[in-house]
């Protein structure tokens, strides 16, 4: 008898099972004594433009739902400007568990949580991986070969790199964190600009 086929709502799932059971992670305990959710991601598990931000903040560690807090709703501006619902992309985060105090993830923790974002990745398999922010944009960027193409998020934001996955090719797109425009809100009108890449992607 052939193996049945695992599902990637099955193989997502248990990326989550195996998170909130990793006590080797430096950020489990506070995960633990706070009684936060871990944040593995949501949306089609058969998107092609995936959203890759980098830790969860507070409202998203109580919810477990990616951007779900100010940030959050800065990028569901951005994308609805672009035309493109939560239901049809995928979010995730590389840090699955959120810093002490919204600290910016250490090496560490990206080095432990980064596994969990490749097997995603590899599940979902998108044509595009757009990039929230510095770590977002250097963990990505690295993983698929452009390290020389790396260059400040000043610069590279609003941009698109092609490269290859090992199911095909596959876009990077870079932009800024959607935090630098809860900060300031004359940022948010760049943002928009910069999202605007997207379209030429939509089907």
């Amino acid at each position: 008898m052939p193996t049945p086929k695992v599902s990637k709502v099955d193989l997502i799932q248990a990326i989550q099972d195996e998170i909130l059971a990793l006590k080797e992670s430096p950020l489990y305990e506070y995960r633990t004594t706070n009684g936060y959710f871990p944040v593995i991601g949501e949306g089609s598990v058969n998107a092609t433009i995936m959203f890759v931000g980098e830790a969860p903040g507070r409202n998203e560690a109580k919810t477990g739902r990616p951007f779900c807090g100010a940030a959050g709703k800065v990028l569901d501006k951005l994308l609805e400007h672009v035309d493109l619902g939560r239901d049809s992309i995928y979010i995730t985060n590389i840090v699955k568990d959120r810093p002490p105090e919204n600290r910016d993830p250490t090496p560490r923790e990206i080095e432990v949580y980064g596994p969990f974002l490749d097997r995603q990745i590899e599940i979902i398999q998108p044509r595009v991986i757009v990039v929230l922010g510095r770590y977002a944009m250097g963990y990505i960027m690295k993983k698929f070969d452009l390290e020389l193409q790396l260059e400040p998020i000043s610069k590279a934001h609003g941009k698109a790199y092609a490269t290859k996955a090992s199911y095909g090719d596959l876009d990077i797109v870079t932009l800024y964190h959607p935090c630098i425009a809860v900060y300031n809100p004359n940022n948010l009108a760049n943002l928009k600009k910069d999202i605007e890449i997207l379209k030429k992607y939509e089907k």
